[in-house]
């Protein structure tokens, strides 16, 4: 008598949806070898429109949609096409627009790879935060324009034992900004509606009143996610508040930021900042703030560029391993997630 012969199930079809520039950014060799070891997929084939013949024919067996920058939207007309769906994998940051209501609906699983993307922007904003107070962007203009050495009484406001950083939002970005800043000499605060003293203590900061961080900073981080709630949450009024030469880092969103306030302080001289956002980006070419010698401003750099990339490729390939192995995702996203997140 014959034993019966027991067989692993199939890998997962599954199909790319982004731009396909980004691919082998997001999937070097190696880790692609990964991926197609745990999915069946066409590496050639990336999907820009879920309507077009070929991608609706792959679409009807796909059960993992890996998706990225570029990705079409994945709403009713898409799930209509993949019946199988079963997890949309973001290899980028928020899916408030890419997912639809309805692929919750549906029971479909989403993840997204916004813990990854923090890291560098977190980078960035230390490094803004640590320049800063050395005045490291005023000094270098100052440098460039007179060739010669400023005297050491000019030095006096310049350093960073007890610098006073406050940071607005406990994002995945404010966190982990909170995470690097505690090896230094500063003395950080928090704002955040949604987070209590008791959680600001374990994040290692005070919480206060948004008035008063912006009154009490020498450099004010924002990393408030863009909803209706936070637009414009830093009007004319609260810029007005910040001390004479203090410090505005954006590293977030340019709609969080009232344009017109932020150039007429900027202009003035009164505070500096570190936008790598704006509002609108990018600006005009005849802004001032590209000429201004207390604006540092660089062009939405802060998220994962270059190298940077593999990070969260990475992330939707470890989450590949855990829903093949039927775990729970490390980084599921559920729709009430996206009330307070970016």
């Amino acid at each position: 008598m014959r034993r019966p012969v027991h067989t692993s199930p199939p890998p997962p079809r599954a199909l790319f949806a982004m731009d396909p520039a980004h691919l082998p950014a997001l999937f070097p060799p190696r880790l692609m070898a990964r991926l197609t070891s745990l999915v069946r997929i066409d590496t050639t084939l990336v999907a820009r429109d879920f309507a077009d013949p070929l991608v609706k024919q792959v679409l009807a067996e796909t059960e993992v949609l890996i998706t990225g920058w570029g990705s079409p939207r994945v709403d009713e007309d898409a799930l209509a096409a993949a019946p199988r769906l079963r997890a949309v994998l973001h290899a980028a940051g928020s899916v408030r627009s890419l997912v639809a209501p309805a692929v919750w609906e549906r029971g479909v699983s989403v993840s997204n790879a916004v813990a990854a993307n923090a890291l560098p922007v977190a980078e960035y904003t230390l490094a803004a935060v640590l320049l800063a107070g050395k005045d490291a962007f005023g000094l270098r203009e100052r440098f460039r324009a007179e060739a010669v050495f400023p005297p050491p009484g000019d030095h006096a406001r310049i350093g960073n034992l007890g610098r006073r950083v406050g940071v607005i939002g406990a994002s995945r970005v404010g966190r982990r900004l909170l995470e690097l800043l505690r090896p230094f000499d500063f003395s950080v605060t928090l704002h955040d509606p949604y987070v209590d003293e008791q959680e600001a203590a374990s994040l290692g900061t005070v919480l206060l009143p948004l008035d008063e961080l912006m009154r009490t900073s020498d450099i004010v981080s924002l990393h408030a996610p863009d909803t209706p709630e936070t637009y414009r949450m830093l009007d004319r009024r609260r810029l007005s508040l910040m001390p004479d030469g203090s410090v505005l880092v954006n590293t977030s969103r340019g709609a969080l930021v009232d344009p017109d306030a932020l150039v007429d302080e900027l202009v003035a001289g009164r505070i500096g900042a570190v936008l790598d956002v704006t509002e609108p980006e990018p600006l005009p070419a005849h802004s001032p703030l590209y000429r201004l010698p207390n604006v540092f401003l660089t062009p939405h750099i802060a998220g994962s560029l270059g190298n940077e990339l593999e990070r969260l490729g990475r992330t939707v390939v470890e989450e590949l391993a855990l829903l093949t192995a039927g775990a729970p995702l490390a980084h599921a996203v559920a729709q009430a997630d996206l009330v307070n997140s970016a």
